[in-house]
């Protein structure tokens, strides 16, 4: 029970009519959803918007079986009813959550173990924004590409919800940070925000800039969202023992590299998609980072770098504002 009674029996929520263009996502009415064991019911303030909702959108991305067909992927309100044996959170709790689906609703299910609170400090629009970006680094980066105070970090996309986030994380815990982005104004973005070099990638070579900048040496890990000639490109900036992390590949999803470059400079290319793992793994990410980011996002050295918001019935323009890669940091739906 909430405050002001159950949770109604329908809901506002963005639907997808279909694969295509921003105008498929149309606003509705649906049923809301009710938490299973082990899980909650947020009644949602905001939802952030992310590049693998438009994949969902277009046909590219489906939901894992079993879980919500709507798309949004992180979203933060309070917790509006619990499912059995459910003990960490009360009804009215403020959370935020990492979720397989069904962001873009006034209600949400999300899992217990998976859910967040919301840190100190930070309001709902800013903390709706944080789960899915902060999931992805905090996995890549740190736990899958290793990175170390004193290393060498390079993102590509420096000023995508991702981007932004990377480059605090990596300066919040002691790496030298490069940045990619496509315009003057982007670089000057990425190194307001600590980068210590931004390369614009239509006019610089960042694996020239990378190895001079480096003095040599090459970048120690690499988040990649490009893939496609990057991925050759990316090896050859790297280190010996440097790590190239793909999370995307706008760019293609098929490389064409030198193997032997790989073999010699002892490169680890590795890779991974967050929405698909499992309930367990995602508890295990989000307690390294409740335990570890989370003081960094409440004491104000990571923030959220918010581009734009927009109703939650308007997800079409949020789309449209999203794939003119126009914005800076993340947009938000709010509810």
């Amino acid at each position: 029970m909430t405050a002001s009674g159950s949770p109604p029996a329908t809901m506002t929520a963005v639907e997808i009519h279909g694969k295509g263009g921003p105008e498929v996502l149309v606003a509705g009415t649906v049923e809301t959803p009710r938490p299973g064991p082990g899980q909650i019911l947020i009644r949602n303030v905001a939802c952030g918007v992310n590049r693998p909702d438009i994949q969902q959108r277009i046909g590219a991305y489906p939901p894992p079986a079993g879980h919500s067909k709507l798309p949004g992927l992180e979203v933060a309100g309070h917790v509006a009813a619990v499912g059995e044996g459910v003990t960490r959170w009360r009804v009215g709790d403020a959370v935020c959550a990492l979720v397989n689906g069904g962001g873009y609703a006034a209600f949400t299910v999300a899992e217990e173990v998976v859910a967040l609170p919301v840190p100190a400090g930070v309001d709902m629009v800013h903390a709706a924004a944080l789960p899915e970006t902060i999931f992805t680094v905090w996995n890549n980066v740190f736990e899958r590409g290793g990175l170390k105070a004193g290393e060498w970090f390079m993102v590509h996309g420096g000023t995508s919800g991702i981007g932004t986030t990377a480059i605090q994380l990596a300066k919040a815990f002691g790496a030298k940070v490069i940045a990619t982005a496509g315009s003057a104004d982007k670089c000057k973005a990425c190194l307001d925000l600590g980068a210590d070099r931004a390369i614009d990638y239509k006019t610089e070579d960042f694996v020239a800039i990378a190895r001079e900048v480096t003095g040599g040496k090459g970048v120690d890990v690499t988040l990649d969202m490009v893939g496609g000639d990057y991925t050759e490109r990316n090896i050859v900036a790297a280190a010996e023992d440097g790590r190239i992390v793909q999370i995307a590949s706008l760019g293609g999803a098929e490389a064409k590299i030198n193997v032997a470059r790989l073999m010699v400079k002892r490169v680890t290319l590795t890779g991974s998609t967050l929405r698909p793992r499992t309930r367990e793994i995602k508890a295990g990410f989000a307690r390294g980072i409740e335990a570890r980011v989370w003081p960094h996002v409440a004491a104000g050295t990571i923030k959220v770098v918010l581009d734009s918001t927009f109703p939650l019935a308007r997800a079409d323009d949020a789309h449209r504002r999203m794939e003119t890669s126009a914005h800076v940091g993340k947009i938000v739906l709010v509810v």
